[in-house]
């Protein structure tokens, strides 16, 4: 590393010395002064020329073997001799010979042109498997606008045979090339869009990147690019960036690998759709790196793709901790012990959460958890992370219980609370502060008829002001209560004057029993016909039919799920979109097995379930985070979210399929369309849950946060909506914000159900059901219904045909009280 920073000052020094200045003026002295230097530092920094060794491989189209369609050089602006024009039948196809210097993931590049108005799909495959069916060739405008599809796909070390074939009538778009670049297993990948930007931006309009896009540096000195990178190993690996400058000049950028910087230079590549590559070595450690690309002139960096690291990254996890113990147990605080992991690299902390909510960090076994709630039954579980990030599976749980708060004086009552600005959903309320000898830490605003608290204001000390959510069209009065950091609660306040709210539409009303005794229905889905819809249960894996009427029949149990004793087992289930119990009886189900979660579909005749194929595999389980939800959507596809298994790094990973929503056919292969050639829709998701429609054909997404936002989001393909960068809304290039948040104490949402486009949100420890109407892509307003009336609500799905939900609750499970569960049907007016 002493030699690369060396070379980075001298090769600073020659940049410095040569800017602006001709090959025919003082430049030939100084490289004459200072070769020897840059010669050495070449070899140090191995800094590649261009095009680099490791630039994709060329397959011309013309070359390859062509069924039913000629060679043609009509259209011009292609590369080689000439282009591949299909014939216009489904069929057609074109096989290129592809040879692999080694096994590994293939990044294929179609270069093609589609002149006509309409899409012109194609079936790809290697070596005889679809790994794409029907993968999207979009309209380019006319028949000279070439532009690049890429995808990826596993290759075979020697020749391996890529076939394109068209799937529709029209045929094949016009083919120009395939580029073929091999990652091995001795690599690793990091896409500069998932990266730390400062003063840059996500960008997608050149062609040719891999991953979802690139980083536009902003034109000025500083701006830059830092990549997490992972080693199993200490010891020098090789960096190779992936970049392009459309410009006429040099780019140079800083690269600092753990803090130290050297600067190498990013020449013009003719075109911003010309990617090249720039290597250099650099001595990683073991576990976790930051390599930070730093534009050094006015110009800024170049067009920034990838990093490419040489070695391999560090994928090990953790062992599991062992059974943790609580001790010294106190009102607000106990000492959990757990025996420790182990790790290749070495564990450097443990994440303790309770139920599926990260409560503490700690670095090492014993840890003092304080600020607790006071006689509370805590669920506490303990994951292990390495230097690398990655997470351990599970420790066993440990039921702890703090103590009663001691015996001491609580807050005093607040004032007597004021109500202004009321509005149909809302209102404003102020009331006067409480005292405390250890002073107040929270306020609750209650309903005065019910005592279910209305909103929660926190903090140090908390504020004497909050806008409440409210019913439509009711009279309310209100009282606030004190919170000391034990947990005690001061005398309710004097309530308010009362105050009547607006009226509006699409309210729930007061909802009726469908049918009871349930443990933790998951979800709900209703026959086509809508005269009965089928629940799952989590934990029994049981699946019942339940008529309008009510009635309740068990039709079958779905085989090969496993519990992970906290959030996985038989989660989501849809009937497929042209089911009739006849000739089409698919009926699909999401759920934990012995490898992971997958997707699986059985047949039901109405009356039972049988039959059972997985079509979806490789989806990491973890004991929360698992996601589960399905849905089938308008356009007949299945979208599946998944969450992230408690590996943070799986959310942004688009080879990963945790974190993510997903979009397959019936068969679990990537649909048609999809932004990435993959089953990938869109990523960088913690644990999405709710999944539907609004009438505009807009897809809306309910997520649980980690331990402050929950978030609703509108859904589009292609896009990060961020995790584990951001949790709710942030201001990072490339990051999709959420269209709403919720504390997670108020929602900790789950199912989602729309109707006359406005959503309604199940919340699982807010204990209510949130409605949010929908303007567009925005949200209006935002209110609750229903709070601690009924306890966790999880499943909520619109009653076909009806401006109507049902909706169940989950209180059997280890967060609820234990009672048996029901399914209720609420009108919508």
């Amino acid at each position: 590393m002493t030699a690369f920073l060396v070379c980075g000052k001298r090769l600073g020094e020659l940049h410095f010395l040569t800017r602006g200045i001709t090959l025919s003026q003082e430049r030939p002295m100084i490289f004459s002064k200072f070769g020897a230097c840059i010669a050495a530092c070449l070899l140090v920094l191995g800094t590649t020329a261009l095009p680099s060794a490791a630039a994709p491989t060329r397959y011309e189209a013309e070359n390859a073997t062509i069924s039913q369609g000629v060679v043609e050089s009509n259209h011009t602006g292609f590369s080689g001799t000439g282009f591949v024009n299909g014939d216009n039948v489904a069929g057609s196809s074109l096989e290129w010979t592809v040879n692999a210097p080694s096994a590994g993931t293939g990044t294929l590049a179609f270069r093609y042109a589609n002149g006509t108005t309409s899409d012109r799909p194609s079936d790809i495959s290697v070596n005889g498997t679809t790994v794409a069916a029907a993968r999207s060739f979009p309209p380019t405008g006319v028949w000279t606008g070439w532009t690049t599809v890429t995808l990826t796909a596993p290759l075979t070390a020697g020749p391996n045979t890529i076939r394109a074939t068209a799937a529709g009538a029209g045929g094949n778009p016009n083919f120009d090339y395939l580029d073929v670049e091999v990652q091995s297993a001795g690599f690793t990948d990091y896409q500069a869009e998932n990266a730390t930007i400062s003063q840059g931006v996500v960008e997608s309009n050149h062609a040719g990147f891999t991953g979802s896009g690139f980083v536009n540096y902003d034109n000025l000195v500083g701006s830059y690019v830092e990549f997490s990178v992972s080693a199993a190993a200490a010891g020098t690996q090789g960096l190779t960036f992936r970049f392009a400058n459309g410009t006429t000049s040099d780019r140079p950028m800083a690269i600092a690998v753990n803090g130290t910087p050297a600067t190498v230079s990013f020449p013009a590549t003719g075109a911003w759709t010309t990617w090249q590559e720039v290597t250099v070595n650099a001595a990683l450690n073991a576990g976790a790196n930051t390599v930070r690309a730093t534009s050094t002139t006015a110009g800024g960096g170049p067009n920034l793709d990838r990093l490419r690291v040489s070695g391999p990254g560090d994928t090990e996890k953790p062992t599991a901790p062992g059974q943790p113990a609580c001790s010294a147990i106190a009102h607000d605080a106990l000492t959990l012990d757990w025996p420790p992991s182990t790790d290749d690299i070495g564990v450097v902390g443990y994440d303790v959460f309770h139920q599926g909510q990260q409560i503490a960090t700690a670095t090492a076994p014993p840890y003092r958890l304080t600020g607790l709630t006071p006689d509370f039954a805590y669920q506490l579980s303990v994951f292990a992370r390495d230097a690398s990030g990655n997470v351990s599976l599970s420790s066993p749980e440990a039921d702890c219980r703090t103590l009663p708060a001691p015996a001491d004086d609580p807050p005093t009552a607040p004032g007597q609370p004021t109500v202004s600005a009321v509005q149909a959903t809302s209102a404003s309320v102020t009331w006067g502060a409480s005292s405390d000898d250890n002073g107040v830490r929270a306020y609750l605003v209650r309903d005065h008829a019910t005592d279910a608290v209305l909103a929660t204001v926190t903090g140090t000390p908390p504020a004497t002001t909050a806008v409440v959510p409210l019913e439509c069209a009711r009279t309310y009065q209100v009282h606030v209560v004190a919170r000391d950091g034990a947990g005690r609660l001061s005398n309710p306040s004097p309530p308010s004057a009362s105050f009547t709210t607006g009226s509006c539409g699409t309210v729930p009303q007061t909802p009726t029993s469908v049918a009871g005794g349930f443990d933790i229905p998951w979800d709900v889905s209703w026959a086509p016909d809508g005269t009965y819809a089928l629940v799952t249960e989590r934990d029994t894996f049981r699946v019942f039919k339940v008529t309008t009427s009510g009635t309740k029949t068990q039709v079958g149990t779905v085989p090969n799920v496993q519990t992970t004793d906290g959030e996985g087992g038989l989660m989501g289930l849809d009937f497929s979109p042209t089911w009739n119990g006849t000739t089409d009886q698919e009926v699909f189900f999401m759920h934990t097995a012995s490898e992971g979660n997958r997707v699986a579909k059985m047949n039901f005749n109405g009356t039972a379930l049988s039959g059972y194929a997985s079509i979806l595999q490789g989806i990491d389980k973890n004991r929360y985070h698992n996601g589960g939800r399905i849905r089938f959507g308008p356009d007949g596809h299945l979208y599946v979210a998944t969450g992230d298994a408690q590996q943070t790094s799986n959310a942004p990973d688009l080879d990963s399929l945790n974190g993510k929503i997903l979009r397959v056919t019936k068969s679990g292969a990537a649909a048609p369309g999809n932004p990435f050639g993959t089953r990938v829709y869109s990523y960088g998701h913690r644990n999405p849950q709710g999944l539907a429609w609004d009438s505009a054909g807009r897809l809306w997404s309910s997520e649980l946060g980690n331990s402050s936002r929950d978030e609703l989001n509108l859904i589009l393909p292609g896009r990060n909506y961020g995790w584990p960068t951001c949790e709710g809304s942030c201001s990072v290039s490339g990051m999709t914000n959420p269209k709403h948040t919720w504390s997670t104490a108020e929602a900790s949402p789950s199912g989602i159900a729309i109707v006359n486009n406005t959503v309604f949100v199940g919340a699982l420890r807010g204990q209510r059901l949130w409605r949010v109407v929908l303007d567009g892509e925005n949200v209006s307003t935002v209110n609750a219904y229903f709070n601690g009336t009924y306890g966790r609500l999880r499943a909520v799905e619109k009653v076909p045909g009806a401006a109507a939900i049902w909706f169940g609750t989950t209180n059997s499970d280890n967060n609820g009280n234990g009672s048996p569960d029901t399914i209720r049907r609420s009108a919508i007016q």
